[in-house]
């Protein structure tokens, strides 16, 4: 086993924009492959000296099946260079980092291009499968009869399609959406809307105020007619508590606290980020914008998706010996405010230690000051595949900025798990 780290050299991803805007034409294979041309010519790497792509995607797209290799392709790495697409819901792209570090430890490469992509405006509307077989019939007529009793047989509910997003964002294990797990956590919790308005709001004034900031992780996309898009368009600059009391619950219509407002927003996105070995980096003369120094992924109810963090941040403690206290900044996922706010809770509860981590003491206070400075998901959108490598660069970028050491960066994980992932500036 190969002892050496895994440094990030550098990232870079695309803007992220909520579904159905900006972004909407390109597909998950054309996004990742302008994240990682832009990543080959920001750090000015031979692209034949690449290992393995990873890519992280939740949706593959049905035309681009292992769109990483789509996207190294067409991103001008060498045929020879192998790709794979990973898939864990949320932490897609943390997978493809932490899968770029395992393949190091075991001798299987030494430079990897990782990421993640995702086009939520191109999850397909699906056909039931009544529909499906008729379709199938139709498809094996041969004659002009066989076809006309083909088409008599379908009904106006054939053409009622199954929304592929809402299907992605269901647990088939518990039968909950991910909405309903956070009107889970508000109501055990005791989190109100007015405090996960709070939150949201935050979230938008954080990132409005690092606009300037995220410039500099982003590459503009170029579309034939369309000025370029250069910048996050979810971030609502002069977003108010009142325009957010004002949005009706989403997932609990009588009694929910859960709104569009106080959600992460449904985006299409790409990260691409350049890692090796931390020799290989001094070799080829680069200078690392910090090391991976530890990650763990855990289990949870999946009723309760949204504490997974709580989870992997106890197990990564157990692993690493890095606690709360330890990590200048923190990110942690906007799933949902409520999400966020029942981990921030939960992590300081010696109650949920004891009860549900075995553990006598609580893994400590995740301060405000620290968690989330540049804005977090309300504002900036969820791609999902994508999500883990912007939270990976972002916090990075931002240690450089304030001269710092260590940032912890967590999700939970529909159907109930958890990541974190502890990094360092080399």
């Amino acid at each position: 086993m190969n002892a050496e780290r895994l440094v990030i050299v550098d990232g870079v991803r695309t803007p992220f924009c909520k579904a159905g805007t900006d972004l909407a034409a390109l597909g998950a294979d054309e996004l990742g492959r302008i994240a990682v041309s832009a990543l080959l010519t920001r750090t000015d790497l031979d692209p034949a000296l690449v290992d393995e792509v990873i890519f992280g995607c939740v949706a593959q797209p049905a035309d681009a099946v292992n769109v990483a290799r789509v996207i190294a392709l067409r991103a001008g790495i060498p045929q020879s260079v192998t790709a794979i697409t990973v898939q864990r819901n949320c932490a897609s792209s943390c997978e493809a980092l932490t899968q770029a570090h395992e393949k190091l430890r075991a001798g299987r490469g030494s430079i990897f291009v990782v990421g993640g992509t995702e086009s939520m405006s191109n999850i397909p509307l699906l056909f039931n499968a009544s529909a499906a077989r008729k379709f199938s019939r139709l498809n094996r007529a041969k004659t002009f009869i066989g076809r006309l009793g083909a088409l008599a047989s379908f009904r106006p509910s054939d053409f009622k399609p199954r929304i592929g997003l809402l299907l992605g964002l269901t647990d088939p294990v518990c039968g909950l959406n991910m909405g309903e797990t956070a009107e889970i956590l508000a109501r055990e919790c005791g989190i109100a809307r007015t405090r996960q308005d709070e939150f949201a709001l935050e979230s938008h004034h954080r990132a409005a105020a690092a606009r300037e900031r995220h410039a500099g992780e982003i590459c503009p996309v170029f579309q034939p007619g369309k000025d370029p898009v250069t910048r996050d368009n979810g971030v609502r600059e002069n977003q108010s508590l009142a325009a957010l009391a004002g949005l009706k619950p989403q997932f609990d219509r009588k009694h929910g606290t859960v709104t569009a407002g106080n959600a992460a927003q449904i985006s299409d996105g790409a990260v691409a980020l350049l890692v090796m070995g931390e020799s290989r980096a001094q070799e080829l003369g680069f200078t690392p914008l910090g090391v991976l120094a530890g990650y763990a992924y855990a289990g949870c109810d999946p009723m309760r998706m949204g504490l997974g963090p709580v989870h992997a941040i106890a197990l990564a403690e157990k692993q690493t010996g890095l606690a709360l206290a330890d990590a200048d900044l923190i990110e942690i996922n906007e799933a949902f405010a409520v999400q966020t706010l029942a981990v921030i809770q939960a992590a300081a509860s010696g109650e949920f230690a004891r009860q549900a981590l075995n553990r006598a003491a609580p893994l400590g206070e995740i301060p405000a000051a620290k968690l989330n400075v540049n804005g977090g998901a309300i504002a900036l959108g969820h791609p999902v595949g994508a999500t883990g490598a912007r939270l990976v660069l972002t916090a990075l970028y931002e240690l450089k900025r304030r001269n710092q050491k260590r940032a912890l960066v967590s999700l939970c994980i529909g159907g109930g798990q958890g990541a974190a992932l502890w990094l360092e500036r080399t």
